[in-house]
């Protein structure tokens, strides 16, 4: 009964958060247009979502959007270092990354983490959707960056979204 009414339940949560969080306030105004805001946006959108997002182990999601967190910031302190120095050792280039995630919005979300990782960005999905290309600022070695996308990103997405 509940699902018909709050068709995605933690976009609604998230939605809410993000509105208190963009507006900087804890008003009862904020706080209740924010929450209506967060129900009638999923659910108006709700016949657009191809598939029933599932995320089987929270907790998981959690630790991801930390390990995310981190390392932008590691990124940002890396890119800043990397410009800040001669530009003459910077090696920017393309590497293909290949991907087991089966679910298109698992595809999404390490696509964008990836893009919003300072330094690197996701450039296409090959038509079989098995391979990112990436453009990375600076690559020293192509499979060890692919390594580290794959355990920091991809893994954990296997996990929450099977």
């Amino acid at each position: 009964m509940l699902r018909k009414y709050i068709p995605h339940p933690m976009l609604t949560i998230a939605l809410w958060i993000i509105w208190l969080l963009l507006n900087n306030s804890l008003s009862a105004g904020q706080m209740i247009l924010g929450a209506v805001l967060a129900v009638f946006i999923p659910w108006f959108t709700s016949g657009f979502w191809e598939e029933k997002i599932t995320v089987y182990r929270p907790w998981s999601f959690v630790k991801f959007l930390l390990t995310v967190l981190y390392q932008i910031v590691v990124a940002n302190i890396h890119v800043a270092k990397l410009i800040l120095s001669s530009s003459d050792k910077l090696q920017p280039g393309f590497i293909e990354v290949p991907i087991e995630l089966t679910s298109p919005l698992a595809v999404s979300i390490l696509a964008n983490t990836i893009s919003l990782t300072p330094g690197t960005v996701t450039c296409d999905l090959s038509d079989d959707k098995t391979h990112l290309l990436i453009h990375a600022l600076h690559i020293e070695d192509a499979q060890t960056t692919i390594d580290e996308i794959k355990q920091l990103f991809e893994k954990p997405l296997q996990e929450i979204f099977h």
